[in-house]
């Protein structure tokens, strides 16, 4: 065998196992979020909204009210037509993650199974593509694999992928989108590419329709794509510049960044921006009915829409305008509520996002205090409790705190493109919660950002590889690293 023929060998079993143990990885994730998952079987939290708002979109293709009472009926498989009232709800979330809801309801029924089992197979795909991503921006499958599993492992992201709540939805389509703008660059980066344009570009493509979906899921998806919009167009702006210079041609200058950013643009946010419309596909359907309850004003937060709402426009492309104009009103009227109509409301579990890198209030899910003694084997005169606690593995988060703080040091020192990814995801999935922290907020909000928290400890460990010149110095990185896993499993 020739050391060509080995080489050859050694990079196509490399390649396997880098699909193997991720895809390993993900299904461990996968059967621990599945177990049980019915329980408790009722609508838990906020539950009450998505996994009903789901199960009017698959009946009536659009989001209804219930009727008061609704959730004890369903808890106790008692639903009918006749729970929902026929007008259209205020919702404050677009449909796209409540699509997501509804398939698992349509196939497995309009129980807590149901609602919830879409949210289990997101999140081990999750799981899944961010052991991918970090073996393709470190090169090793097994820190690829180590990143999986402390996502697997995360009490967070474990209670949130057993919810048929949006945040776990929302977490799945970013990284899903970073992962392909990480995959563009390295094809991009592959020889000969930088030699000329290509106005549009698969894996760009990829990312533009997971922002979408992002957006699509909860709004605060436009931020993460707007940074990382940006952040690719700066990629590759530096890459080509660079280019140019190993081979001595004139800098293009302003130019370069054009012939970067305006396919870019097109690509990305023109093809996100068509995604999002598409999830509002029901309310553009059913305009009228939302025109009817909220188009002639609606409480203090919507002024009437327009006299278009007492004289429709005739003719298709005029229905078309109408619809359009009420999805805007639609979004100003949810914007000022979101905005200022919450500012005097308040909930036990709200917390300040100063906290939410460290754990700082946990949210309790669902809580039993009063069961039978005989349930956890204490003396017959006492009594137990249980509880779903959203809280993240303070081993996980308290370390991930730290390892941003070295990501943005390591960034700043070397300008190292792969420390901009966890800096720039958790910046622009925390801080502009700071501007909303005036209304009640969740800690679990944090979810979307958990992954580049990982991330960051990720590169942190493969720098320590890199750095590792002995074998025994190799050995010492991983075995803390490994004791470092063992602590978040425990």
């Amino acid at each position: 065998m020739t050391a060509l023929t080995r080489l050859s060998l050694r990079q196509v079993s490399d390649r396997a196992w880098g699909w193997i143990g991720p895809i390993g990885v993900a299904i461990l994730a996968f059967v621990l979020r599945v177990w049980n998952v019915g329980y408790p079987h009722k609508l838990a939290f906020d539950e009450t909204y998505y996994a009903k708002d789901a199960w009017s979109l698959l009946h009536h293709g659009y989001v209804q009210d219930w009727v008061e009472g609704a959730n004890k009926q369903i808890a106790a498989g008692h639903y009918s037509g006749k729970l929902m009232t026929g007008d259209p709800s205020w919702i404050v979330h677009p449909d796209g993650g409540k699509w997501l809801i509804a398939i698992g309801e349509s196939i497995f029924g309009f129980n807590s199974f149901g609602w919830r089992i879409s949210a289990v197979v997101v999140g081990a795909l999750t799981v899944l593509v961010l052991a991918r991503l970090v073996r393709r921006l470190t090169g090793s499958t097994a820190i690829g694999c180590f990143a999986g599993l402390l996502l697997c492992f995360d009490g967070m992201h474990f209670v949130m992928s057993r919810l048929g709540l949006l945040d776990v939805f929302l977490t799945f389509w970013v990284v899903c989108a970073v992962a392909c703008l990480v995959a563009d660059r390295d094809w991009l980066l592959r020889e000969g590419r930088l030699v000329r344009y290509r106005p549009f570009r698969p894996w760009q493509l990829g990312a533009g329709g997971c922002f979408g979906m992002a957006c699509g899921t909860k709004w605060n998806g436009i931020f993460v794509l707007a940074a990382f919009g940006l952040l690719a167009v700066i990629w590759e702006v530096l890459a080509r510049r660079r280019a140019r210079k190993d081979l001595d041609l004139a800098p293009r200058g302003f130019r370069t960044t054009l012939a970067v950013g305006i396919p870019a643009f097109l690509s990305i946010v023109v093809v996100a921006f068509a995604v999002y419309l598409a999830t509002w596909t029901g309310f553009l359907i059913h305009h009228q009915a939302f025109e009817a309850r909220f188009g002639r004003g609606y409480g203090d937060y919507s002024a009437p829409w327009g006299a278009y709402v007492n004289h429709p426009a005739t003719g298709f492309l005029g229905g078309t305008r109408d619809a359009f104009r009420s999805l805007w009103h639609f979004h100003v009227m949810t914007y000022n509520f979101s905005a200022h109509g919450l500012n005097s409301a308040n909930h036990p579990y709200q917390s300040n996002p100063w906290g939410w890198l460290v754990m700082e209030r946990p949210v309790a899910v669902d809580a039993q205090n009063t069961l039978p003694a005989a349930s956890c084997g204490v003396p017959a005169t006492s009594s137990c409790m249980r509880e779903v606690l959203i809280l993240g593995n303070p081993m996980l988060w308290w370390t991930g705190a730290l390892a941003l703080l070295a990501a943005i040091v390591a960034w700043i020192a070397s300008f190292d493109r792969r420390w901009g990814i966890p800096v720039v995801g958790v910046a622009v999935s925390w801080l502009p919660w700071f501007f909303f922290d005036h209304r009640p907020i969740f800690s679990y909000y944090a979810v979307a950002f958990l992954p580049f928290t990982i991330i960051a400890i990720a590169l942190i460990v493969n720098g320590m590889v890199q750095a590792a010149g002995t074998p025994r110095q190799l050995y010492a990185v991983s075995l803390i690293s490994g004791a470092f896993l063992v602590a978040v499993v425990v």
